[in-house]
């Protein structure tokens, strides 16, 4: 089978992946560390962003963006080619036992009140350290379901994984809302994160030692070696694939244009909006738009399979493109509470169709000791844009977040991407 060439897709009912054990451990794992994440993120974003002990203009916003981000693209490399030389099971023990610590020392960092570099240094350790945890996943699902079902497990764990991490959200801004809003409340909140990820690394415990791979290792003896190839190795294994090549193409458009629109309506719930009967401005409204979001995550889960089986990827993705672009200018623009929160069902649905195409493009078409380093690249990319877009954002935008210009860009960026992403896959074809 060539690269470019369609996988066949198993019609597995979703359930059927439950009586799986290999399956369900890597789950649960995923369950536990995305809880953590959730937790961590909604208690750092109560912290920095909503603490009425502390204020947040665009750029301060910008800079959280960053911190939650930049790891992906800094520890990437790294995580890469250490996931396709280490057993990944022991990385997904040991990066979570770290984590819980780094999260306590970034909570007492809250609660006494730092701020600025110091906080972010904290965030970034958390955040680095998660890198491993979430490539390593990515890689590993190969090892836990039969081949020919890549697009359906992809979609029910990446989809359940999102939905947890969600929840995780919600149960931080419960919590701080139960303990306080200030500095205190907030480090309290985050310091929570840290038990869900101890759990994730008790149920990774119950996999054998290589269960998850890698298989083979086609890397140097010397570790720095291996490392400081990663990014090279994985931009190599990647540009061989052209399916790859086009799905990278399309979900740069989807996080640029994403990154633009998250910090616009974060600003908005700030300083514009208003509660609107059940519908919340502020810290809450940040959890309702996330539980939006969730529930376009869970529609994208279940619908992406049969959209692959119906279309196949080459118009799934492009479709979910087309339909984030329309949404991004008839819904976004009115900039009203209630527009918001339906553009961001709607939004996250079509990217996660997006995502969980690529994802399974890449465990399907890119050999399974190139898949950790690919999956890296992956991650440094996407959130190098993001970054890039959301911070030349902030330098623009009002403090009101209301910005029509900027609206219109994020429109304009899902059309280049949905015209790169075909031009690529046209090539591909033809070749």
């Amino acid at each position: 089978m060539t690269a470019s060439a369609q996988p066949s897709v198993e019609k597995v009912p979703p359930r059927a992946f439950f009586a799986m054990a290999g399956f369900r451990t890597l789950l649960f794992t995923r369950f536990g560390a995305q809880f953590s994440d959730g937790m961590f993120r909604a208690g750092l974003a109560g912290a920095v962003l909503f603490n009425p002990e502390r204020g947040a203009d665009p750029l301060t916003i910008a800079g959280g963006f960053a911190v939650l981000l930049l790891p992906y693209s800094l520890i990437g490399p790294f995580a890469g080619a250490l996931l396709d030389r280490w057993d990944r099971r022991r990385v997904l023990i040991v990066a979570n036992l770290l984590r819980g610590t780094a999260i306590v020392a970034t909570a007492v960092a809250v609660g006494f009140g730092w701020s600025g570099i110091e906080l972010f240094v904290l965030a970034l350790v958390v955040e680095g350290i998660s890198r491993f945890v979430g490539s390593g996943l990515s890689a590993s699902l190969p090892h836990v379901v039969p081949p020919g079902t890549l697009v359906t497990a992809n979609a029910l764990a990446t989809t359940l994984g999102s939905l947890v991490a969600v929840l995780g959200g919600g149960a931080a801004i419960g919590l701080r809302t139960l303990i306080g809003t200030g500095n205190s409340g907030s480090g309290w909140t985050t310091a929570a994160a840290m038990l869900p990820t101890l759990i994730a690394a008790a149920i990774a415990r119950r996999f054998a030692r290589g269960r998850l791979g890698p298989d083979r290792v086609d890397e140097p003896r010397d570790a720095l070696l291996a490392v400081a190839r990663g990014l090279i190795d994985g931009a190599r294994a990647a540009l061989a694939v052209p399916s790859v090549v086009a799905g990278f193409v399309a979900l740069l458009a989807h996080r640029a244009s994403y990154g633009i629109s998250l910090l616009l309506t974060v600003l908005l719930l700030r300083y514009s909006f208003t509660d609107l009967g059940l519908l919340k401005a502020g810290l809450p409204g940040l959890g309702q738009l996330a539980a939006m979001a969730g529930a376009g995550i869970l529609l994208a889960g279940l619908l992406t399979p049969r959209l692959v089986r119906r279309l196949g990827r080459r118009r799934a993705i492009p479709g979910a493109l087309l339909l984030a672009a329309a949404t991004q200018a008839g819904l976004g623009l009115p900039m009203t509470l209630p527009t918001v929160l339906v553009a961001s069902f709607v939004i996250s649905s079509a990217g996660q169709v997006v995502k969980l195409c690529v994802d399974s493009t890449i465990q399907h078409d890119v050999p399974d000791e190139a898949r950790g380093r690919v999956f890296s690249l992956y991650d440094t990319l996407l959130n190098i844009t993001q970054v890039i877009a959301v911070s030349l954002a902030a330098t623009v935008v009002p403090l009101t977040g209301r910005s029509v210009p900027l609206l219109l860009a994020a429109t304009v960026v899902y059309l280049l991407g949905t015209a790169g992403y075909l031009v690529v896959a046209h090539r591909s074809r033809a070749e």
